[in-house]
Protein backbone atom coordinates (compact mmCIF):
# COMPACT_ATOMS: atom_id res chain seq x y z
CA UNK A 1 0.00 0.00 0.00
CA UNK A 2 1.04 3.41 -0.61
CA UNK A 3 0.03 7.03 -0.82
CA UNK A 4 -0.81 6.73 -4.59
CA UNK A 5 -3.22 3.78 -3.63
CA UNK A 6 -4.71 5.84 -0.89
CA UNK A 7 -5.42 8.91 -3.30
CA UNK A 8 -7.41 6.66 -5.74
CA UNK A 9 -9.27 5.38 -2.76
CA UNK A 10 -10.35 8.78 -1.86
CA UNK A 11 -10.92 9.94 -5.00
CA UNK A 12 -13.42 6.53 -5.97
CA UNK A 13 -14.76 7.31 -2.61
CA UNK A 14 -15.84 10.45 -3.17
CA UNK A 15 -16.88 10.56 -7.06
CA UNK A 16 -18.35 7.04 -6.64
CA UNK A 17 -17.79 6.37 -9.90
CA UNK A 18 -14.88 4.40 -11.61
CA UNK A 19 -14.68 6.55 -14.80
CA UNK A 20 -14.97 9.89 -12.48
CA UNK A 21 -12.36 9.03 -10.22
CA UNK A 22 -9.57 7.78 -13.03
CA UNK A 23 -10.03 10.91 -14.57
CA UNK A 24 -9.54 13.21 -11.17
CA UNK A 25 -6.14 10.78 -10.70
CA UNK A 26 -5.31 11.06 -14.08
CA UNK A 27 -4.90 7.54 -14.70
CA UNK A 28 -6.99 5.18 -17.13
CA UNK A 29 -10.43 3.42 -15.32
CA UNK A 30 -8.29 -0.20 -15.99
CA UNK A 31 -5.73 1.50 -14.14
CA UNK A 32 -7.34 2.74 -10.74
CA UNK A 33 -9.43 -0.19 -10.74
CA UNK A 34 -7.07 -2.48 -10.77
CA UNK A 35 -5.15 -0.65 -7.73
CA UNK A 36 -8.08 -0.42 -5.92
CA UNK A 37 -8.87 -4.21 -6.15
CA UNK A 38 -4.76 -4.73 -5.19
CA UNK A 39 -5.60 -2.23 -1.79
CA UNK A 40 -8.45 -4.56 -1.00
CA UNK A 41 -6.73 -7.92 -1.23
CA UNK A 42 -4.10 -6.16 0.60
CA UNK A 43 -6.65 -4.97 3.47
CA UNK A 44 -8.39 -8.45 3.39
CA UNK A 45 -11.98 -7.09 2.68
CA UNK A 46 -13.68 -5.16 0.41
CA UNK A 47 -13.96 -1.37 0.73
CA UNK A 48 -16.62 -0.80 -1.93
CA UNK A 49 -19.66 -2.58 -3.02
CA UNK A 50 -19.89 -2.62 -6.78
CA UNK A 51 -22.90 -3.14 -9.55
CA UNK A 52 -23.47 -2.47 -12.80
CA UNK A 53 -25.15 0.68 -12.14
CA UNK A 54 -23.51 2.41 -8.65
CA UNK A 55 -20.27 2.11 -6.58
CA UNK A 56 -20.58 2.02 -3.09
CA UNK A 57 -18.48 2.53 0.59
CA UNK A 58 -18.68 -0.53 2.50
CA UNK A 59 -18.89 -0.36 6.23
CA UNK A 60 -15.05 -1.10 6.50
CA UNK A 61 -14.35 1.82 3.68
CA UNK A 62 -16.44 4.52 5.36
CA UNK A 63 -14.46 3.84 8.90
CA UNK A 64 -11.14 4.09 6.76
CA UNK A 65 -12.29 7.19 4.37
CA UNK A 66 -10.78 9.48 7.43
CA UNK A 67 -7.89 7.83 8.30
CA UNK A 68 -6.87 8.27 4.28
CA UNK A 69 -7.93 11.57 3.92
CA UNK A 70 -5.76 12.49 7.35
CA UNK A 71 -2.33 10.47 6.13
CA UNK A 72 -3.04 12.18 2.14
CA UNK A 73 -3.41 16.34 4.46
CA UNK A 74 -0.19 14.70 6.28
CA UNK A 75 2.08 13.52 3.40
CA UNK A 76 1.34 16.95 1.78
CA UNK A 77 2.23 19.03 4.67
CA UNK A 78 5.21 16.91 4.75
CA UNK A 79 6.08 17.88 1.14
CA UNK A 80 4.91 21.70 1.64
CA UNK A 81 7.51 21.97 4.86
CA UNK A 82 10.25 20.50 2.67
CA UNK A 83 9.69 23.05 0.04
CA UNK A 84 9.25 25.92 2.47
CA UNK A 85 12.65 25.22 3.72
CA UNK A 86 13.83 24.89 0.37
CA UNK A 87 13.26 28.80 0.36
CA UNK A 88 14.17 29.80 4.14
CA UNK A 89 12.17 32.87 3.95
CA UNK A 90 8.51 30.79 3.05
CA UNK A 91 6.59 29.63 6.00
CA UNK A 92 6.80 29.92 10.04
CA UNK A 93 9.18 31.12 12.14
CA UNK A 94 8.69 30.58 15.74
CA UNK A 95 9.48 33.16 17.57
CA UNK A 96 10.17 34.28 21.02
CA UNK A 97 10.75 37.59 23.37
CA UNK A 98 11.37 38.13 26.82
CA UNK A 99 8.01 40.01 28.01
CA UNK A 100 10.38 43.63 28.81
CA UNK A 101 10.92 43.68 25.16
CA UNK A 102 8.36 42.02 22.98
CA UNK A 103 5.16 44.26 23.64
CA UNK A 104 7.70 47.32 22.62
CA UNK A 105 9.22 45.71 19.65
CA UNK A 106 7.54 43.05 17.97
CA UNK A 107 5.10 45.25 16.79
CA UNK A 108 7.28 47.86 15.29
CA UNK A 109 9.00 45.10 12.85
CA UNK A 110 5.85 43.23 11.74
CA UNK A 111 4.42 45.48 9.24
CA UNK A 112 8.17 45.91 7.42
CA UNK A 113 8.68 42.51 8.10
CA UNK A 114 5.73 41.51 5.82
CA UNK A 115 6.10 43.94 3.50
CA UNK A 116 9.68 42.61 3.11
CA UNK A 117 8.94 38.87 3.10
CA UNK A 118 5.63 38.55 2.45
CA UNK A 119 5.85 34.60 2.97
CA UNK A 120 7.48 34.24 5.94
CA UNK A 121 5.55 34.35 9.00
CA UNK A 122 6.10 35.13 12.87
CA UNK A 123 4.82 32.90 15.52
CA UNK A 124 5.17 34.70 18.79
CA UNK A 125 5.87 33.40 21.98
CA UNK A 126 6.45 35.63 25.15
CA UNK A 127 8.26 34.08 28.48
CA UNK A 128 11.15 34.29 30.69
CA UNK A 129 14.14 34.22 30.07
CA UNK A 130 14.59 30.25 31.38
CA UNK A 131 11.35 29.20 29.71
CA UNK A 132 12.65 30.50 25.98
CA UNK A 133 15.23 28.61 26.68
CA UNK A 134 13.96 25.27 27.45
CA UNK A 135 11.68 25.76 24.42
CA UNK A 136 14.44 26.95 22.20
CA UNK A 137 16.64 23.71 22.92
CA UNK A 138 13.40 21.59 22.64
CA UNK A 139 13.08 22.73 18.88
CA UNK A 140 9.58 24.03 19.99
CA UNK A 141 11.00 27.83 18.89
CA UNK A 142 13.36 28.72 16.12
CA UNK A 143 14.73 31.88 17.79
CA UNK A 144 14.58 34.17 20.44
CA UNK A 145 15.30 37.19 21.82
CA UNK A 146 16.72 37.61 25.32
CA UNK A 147 19.07 40.37 27.57
CA UNK A 148 21.30 38.03 29.02
CA UNK A 149 24.57 36.54 27.63
CA UNK A 150 24.63 32.78 26.63
CA UNK A 151 26.76 30.40 27.44
CA UNK A 152 26.20 26.90 25.70
CA UNK A 153 28.27 25.78 23.08
CA UNK A 154 24.77 24.45 21.13
CA UNK A 155 23.60 28.43 20.39
CA UNK A 156 24.66 30.88 18.54
CA UNK A 157 23.95 34.77 19.61
CA UNK A 158 24.25 37.72 17.29
CA UNK A 159 24.04 41.17 19.67
CA UNK A 160 21.74 43.17 18.21
CA UNK A 161 21.45 46.40 19.87
CA UNK A 162 22.57 48.18 23.07
CA UNK A 163 19.57 49.80 24.84
CA UNK A 164 20.10 52.28 27.84
CA UNK A 165 17.86 52.93 30.77
CA UNK A 166 16.34 55.69 31.96
CA UNK A 167 14.97 56.27 35.53
CA UNK A 168 11.41 56.55 35.70
CA UNK A 169 10.40 58.50 38.78
CA UNK A 170 6.89 60.03 40.31
CA UNK A 171 5.98 63.27 38.63
CA UNK A 172 7.20 66.22 40.35
CA UNK A 173 10.38 64.31 42.37
CA UNK A 174 13.18 66.41 43.07
CA UNK A 175 15.74 64.76 40.70
CA UNK A 176 13.25 65.37 37.73
CA UNK A 177 15.76 68.85 37.06
CA UNK A 178 19.15 66.51 37.54
CA UNK A 179 20.72 66.57 33.65
CA UNK A 180 21.93 63.29 34.35
CA UNK A 181 21.33 60.58 37.33
CA UNK A 182 24.56 59.16 38.76
CA UNK A 183 24.52 55.81 40.90
CA UNK A 184 25.00 57.77 44.55
CA UNK A 185 21.31 59.37 43.72
CA UNK A 186 19.96 56.06 43.01
CA UNK A 187 20.99 54.55 46.34
CA UNK A 188 19.01 57.30 47.95
CA UNK A 189 15.67 56.29 46.31
CA UNK A 190 13.31 53.75 47.34
CA UNK A 191 13.51 51.15 43.76
CA UNK A 192 10.94 49.13 43.13
CA UNK A 193 12.07 45.75 40.86
CA UNK A 194 10.44 43.29 38.78
CA UNK A 195 9.30 39.68 40.33
CA UNK A 196 12.15 36.91 40.64
CA UNK A 197 12.95 35.24 37.08
CA UNK A 198 13.04 38.66 35.18
CA UNK A 199 16.34 39.31 34.08
CA UNK A 200 15.90 42.89 33.66
CA UNK A 201 15.56 42.94 37.72
CA UNK A 202 18.73 41.50 38.12
CA UNK A 203 20.00 43.98 35.74
CA UNK A 204 18.27 46.94 37.38
CA UNK A 205 20.15 45.63 40.68
CA UNK A 206 23.45 46.05 38.90
CA UNK A 207 23.10 49.25 37.94
CA UNK A 208 22.51 50.12 41.31
CA UNK A 209 25.01 48.09 42.77
CA UNK A 210 23.13 45.87 44.96
CA UNK A 211 24.03 42.39 45.07
CA UNK A 212 21.02 41.18 46.68
CA UNK A 213 17.16 41.89 47.10
CA UNK A 214 16.18 43.94 50.08
CA UNK A 215 13.77 42.05 52.18
CA UNK A 216 12.72 44.79 54.26
CA UNK A 217 10.83 47.69 53.03
CA UNK A 218 8.15 48.98 50.58
CA UNK A 219 10.45 47.37 47.39
CA UNK A 220 10.62 44.22 49.31
CA UNK A 221 6.69 43.97 49.36
CA UNK A 222 5.22 45.64 45.70
CA UNK A 223 7.11 43.34 43.48
CA UNK A 224 5.57 43.46 39.73
CA UNK A 225 4.93 40.67 37.31
CA UNK A 226 4.95 43.04 34.17
CA UNK A 227 6.71 46.50 33.41
CA UNK A 228 3.69 48.16 33.09
CA UNK A 229 2.67 47.26 36.45
CA UNK A 230 5.74 48.09 37.88
CA UNK A 231 5.83 51.34 35.95
CA UNK A 232 1.89 52.57 37.35
CA UNK A 233 3.53 51.90 41.00
CA UNK A 234 5.84 54.29 40.51
CA UNK A 235 3.30 57.16 39.08
CA UNK A 236 1.38 56.21 42.39
CA UNK A 237 4.55 56.98 43.85
CA UNK A 238 5.04 53.98 45.77
CA UNK A 239 9.32 54.50 44.37
CA UNK A 240 11.26 55.05 41.60
CA UNK A 241 12.70 51.84 38.79
CA UNK A 242 14.36 51.67 35.38
CA UNK A 243 13.02 51.72 32.52
CA UNK A 244 14.54 50.11 28.76
CA UNK A 245 14.82 52.75 26.45
CA UNK A 246 12.09 50.95 23.71
CA UNK A 247 9.42 50.77 26.75
CA UNK A 248 9.57 54.60 26.60
CA UNK A 249 6.80 54.26 24.31
CA UNK A 250 4.85 52.26 25.78
CA UNK A 251 0.82 52.74 27.09
CA UNK A 252 1.94 53.84 30.41
CA UNK A 253 3.47 57.01 29.14
CA UNK A 254 -0.31 58.20 28.83
CA UNK A 255 -1.86 58.34 32.22
CA UNK A 256 0.73 56.87 34.47
CA UNK A 257 2.46 60.27 36.10
CA UNK A 258 5.73 59.11 35.14
CA UNK A 259 8.43 61.20 34.39
CA UNK A 260 12.05 60.17 33.29
CA UNK A 261 15.50 61.25 33.73
CA UNK A 262 18.49 59.84 31.38
CA UNK A 263 21.37 58.20 33.56
CA UNK A 264 24.73 58.69 33.65
CA UNK A 265 26.09 55.39 34.68
CA UNK A 266 28.60 53.49 32.42
CA UNK A 267 26.70 49.93 32.80
CA UNK A 268 23.19 51.14 32.49
CA UNK A 269 22.21 49.45 29.35
CA UNK A 270 21.39 45.35 28.45
CA UNK A 271 22.92 43.96 25.10
CA UNK A 272 19.55 42.99 23.43
CA UNK A 273 20.76 39.22 21.01
CA UNK A 274 18.58 37.09 18.85
CA UNK A 275 19.71 33.36 19.35
CA UNK A 276 19.58 30.09 17.60
CA UNK A 277 20.33 26.62 17.61
CA UNK A 278 23.18 25.90 15.83
CA UNK A 279 22.07 23.65 13.52
CA UNK A 280 18.91 25.43 12.64
CA UNK A 281 18.82 25.14 8.91
CA UNK A 282 16.99 28.56 7.93
CA UNK A 283 19.37 30.79 8.97
CA UNK A 284 17.95 33.30 5.90
CA UNK A 285 15.18 33.85 7.82
CA UNK A 286 17.25 34.42 11.01
CA UNK A 287 19.00 37.27 9.28
CA UNK A 288 16.05 38.41 7.79
CA UNK A 289 14.49 38.78 11.44
CA UNK A 290 17.49 40.32 12.51
CA UNK A 291 18.03 43.09 9.86
CA UNK A 292 14.23 44.23 10.06
CA UNK A 293 14.67 44.82 13.96
CA UNK A 294 17.81 47.00 13.29
CA UNK A 295 16.23 48.94 10.44
CA UNK A 296 13.23 49.80 12.50
CA UNK A 297 14.87 51.08 15.75
CA UNK A 298 13.89 53.94 17.44
CA UNK A 299 17.03 56.65 17.97
CA UNK A 300 17.10 55.83 21.65
CA UNK A 301 19.06 52.64 21.23
CA UNK A 302 22.25 51.67 19.43
CA UNK A 303 22.65 49.04 17.07
CA UNK A 304 25.70 47.19 17.82
CA UNK A 305 28.99 48.34 15.69
CA UNK A 306 27.36 51.81 15.60
CA UNK A 307 27.66 52.86 18.72
CA UNK A 308 27.26 56.87 19.90
CA UNK A 309 27.63 58.06 23.14
CA UNK A 310 24.89 57.51 26.14
CA UNK A 311 21.88 60.66 25.33
CA UNK A 312 23.00 60.96 21.39
CA UNK A 313 21.21 59.83 18.58
CA UNK A 314 22.14 57.97 15.24
CA UNK A 315 21.76 61.16 13.58
CA UNK A 316 24.15 62.54 15.83
CA UNK A 317 21.31 64.57 18.19
CA UNK A 318 20.78 64.94 21.31
CA UNK A 319 17.53 62.38 23.25
CA UNK A 320 15.12 64.57 24.59
CA UNK A 321 16.20 65.93 27.95
CA UNK A 322 12.79 65.20 30.09
CA UNK A 323 10.32 62.79 29.06
CA UNK A 324 7.07 63.51 30.87
CA UNK A 325 3.35 61.84 30.97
Amino acid sequence: MNLRDLRYFVALAETRHFGHAARRSFVSQPTLSGQIRKLEQQLGAPLFERTTKSVALTPLGESLLQHARRALEEADAFVQLARAHRDPLVGMLRVGAIPTLAPYLIPRLLAPLRHRHPGLKLALTEELTTQLLGRLREHELDTILLATPIDDAELVARPLFIEPFWLALPRDHALYGREHIRRRELNSLNMLLLAEGHCLADQMMDVCGHTERSETGEEADLRAASLETLLHLVGAGMGATLVPALAMRGAWMTDAGVVTRPLEIANAVRRISLVWRKGFPRIAAIDALADTILTTLPNTVRPIGRLAHAGTTRAGKRTPRRRKL
